[in-house]
């Protein structure tokens, strides 16, 4: 029997849907998922095993113009996935007119690849409104097979993937068959934590905050991990740790309690809260941190 195996890119507009989408293929809460823009900043890698194929899903940052260093490095993980993408996957969601990168539109539509166009969120809208944004798109993207789907309630998402299945070139397994992710444990403890900072804390608390885990020792039955929330000013690590603590507690809570469903374990989590000055502007920092490659 012979075998498919090949890298499935998605790339899109902030808050699309694309990690809601990868999540549903996975079968696990791999992305981090939140209302704010920019949630995702790395490129995750998700994979998706069959008897005789291998998905290789990749989630990466919404497409913005950069502000800062941090958000040029999560630009750049977005080219990446041009860059060795099988399949691509370009998510629109209902009301959307354009992509916020021209170059990336280029991109797209001169791609040599198959592209799935997504139309996401279609339980948002009425029958004429979706016939117009399909149109919309066919006539935008031509080289692409458009989708209306709904990723949160899972309408057409079986049908795409088994799309995705049947356009996968021949080729041996690249991951192990019983591996998810490219990604180390700690990451997901950084991510969750994170995800907990985006939910509870406004402005721009969230998008100053990086997380770092230095202890991960893990027993027969519990996991124990110190990790530390990086801000950039004095008066952001007084809000994160809030009145009494009790800000900081809460997002301790809240994580430890779904890394004890992601790790099936208990799980035992210190945070600390530290000022990292600057270190969205820092190559050097940012490096640390897993977003430079150059």
């Amino acid at each position: 029997m012979s075998h498919k195996a090949g890298f499935v890119n998605i790339i899109g507009n902030p808050n699309v849907g694309k990690s809601t989408l990868m999540n549903a293929f996975v079968g696990e809460k791999l992305s981090i998922i939140t209302s704010k823009a920019q949630t995702t900043r790395h490129r995750i890698l998700g994979i998706v095993n069959g008897e005789d194929f291998q998905m290789i899903l990749s989630d990466t940052p919404g497409i913005i113009k950069p502000a800062y260093e941090l958000q040029a490095s999560m630009m750049d993980f977005v080219k990446s996935a041009f860059e060795d993408a099988d399949v691509l996957i370009y998510m629109v969601e209902i009301g959307e007119k354009e992509l916020k990168d021209e170059a990336f539109f280029d991109k797209i539509t001169n791609a040599k690849i198959p592209v799935l166009l997504l139309l996401n969120k279609i339980d948002k809208s009425n029958q004429e409104q979706l016939e117009e944004q399909m149109q919309l798109w066919k006539d935008k993207v031509p080289n692409a097979e458009v989708f209306p789907i709904s990723a949160l309630e899972n309408f057409n998402v079986k049908e795409v993937f088994e799309r995705i299945v049947s356009l996968l070139p021949e080729s041996p397994a690249f991951y192990p068959k019983d591996q998810l992710t490219d990604k180390p444990e700690r990451f997901f403890v950084n991510e969750k934590i994170r995800e907990k900072i985006l939910m509870h804390y406004k402005k721009e608390i969230p998008y100053a905050v990086e997380v770092e885990t230095e202890e991960f020792f893990e027993d027969d039955d519990i996991i124990r991990m110190r990790s530390v929330i990086m801000v950039e000013r004095e008066s952001q690590k007084g809000i994160i740790i809030g009145h009494k603590g009790a800000a900081l507690k809460r997002v301790g809570m809240e994580a430890r309690k779904d890394l004890q469903l992601f790790f099936d374990k208990q799980v035992h989590i210190e945070l600390y809260v530290k000022v990292n000055k600057n270190w969205r502007s820092s190559e050097r920092q940012l490096k640390r941190f897993g977003y430079n490659k150059k």
